[in-house]
């Protein structure tokens, strides 16, 4: 939230481009992957602990848990970035905090289908590589890098389509702060990742795509 939202916020596509956002995100995932995966498994998305969960290795009292820790994170990360932006002399919440949207809050003019189907697909892939690569057998020392480039790939594709959620908990908190057209198409962004998410863990729960025996 802090540092993907905060390239977008911070230095823009004037200085750091697309391409920059894009690694930003996936950046900061590789290195919470490491620091903080062995700990919690480094469920920063409440996207992932329903696709985790689904594919049932994630007890559904857990999920709960983590959900409330990754939005009150996802705010908190938010609040920061807004008072650090708000130092900026010009700087007003109208100009956004790096929030997620489509048709008119889309940073590509994109349409609610597009939207939809995007945020969608690329859960799916983005939890078809984290349930993957953390599987019993799966090369474990690679897996935080695996997860982080597959997010920036993702966001070089679909920024231009929603700012890329793939993530409720990273649309929830900047929407709280800008409120608005931000907070009335949240409910897309919720919906669709966790709609990718389930269909990517019930793939490995049913064995599909699972490894495990």
């Amino acid at each position: 939230m802090l540092f993907g939202c905060g390239a977008a916020v911070l230095a823009g596509f004037d200085i750091v481009g697309q391409l920059g956002i894009a690694f930003a995100f996936g950046l900061a995932i590789v290195a919470m992957a490491y620091g903080i995966g062995p700990i919690s498994g480094c469920h920063v998305n409440p996207a992932v602990s329903f696709g985790v969960w689904a594919a049932g290795r994630m007890p559904l009292k857990e999920m709960w848990v983590y959900w409330a820790a990754q939005c009150l994170g996802a705010i908190a990360g938010a609040g920061v970035l807004y008072l650090i932006a708000s130092g900026a002399d010009g700087y007003s919440i109208a100009n956004g905090l790096g929030q997620n949207g489509y048709e008119a809050g889309s940073p590509g003019g994109y349409s609610l289908q597009s939207g939809l189907v995007f945020e969608i697909v690329a859960t799916f892939l983005f939890l078809v590589c984290i349930l993957g690569v953390t599987q019993a057998g799966a090369p474990s020392q690679f897996a935080g890098l695996a997860i982080g480039l597959t997010l920036v790939v993702i966001h070089i594709v679909g920024i231009q389509v929603t700012g890329v959620s793939v993530n409720p908990a990273r649309s929830l908190g900047p929407a709280v702060f800008v409120g608005g057209q931000a907070l009335g198409q949240l409910w897309l962004f919720i919906v669709a990742p966790l709609i990718g998410a389930g269909i990517a863990g019930y793939l490995f729960r049913s064995k599909l795509l699972s490894a495990e025996g």
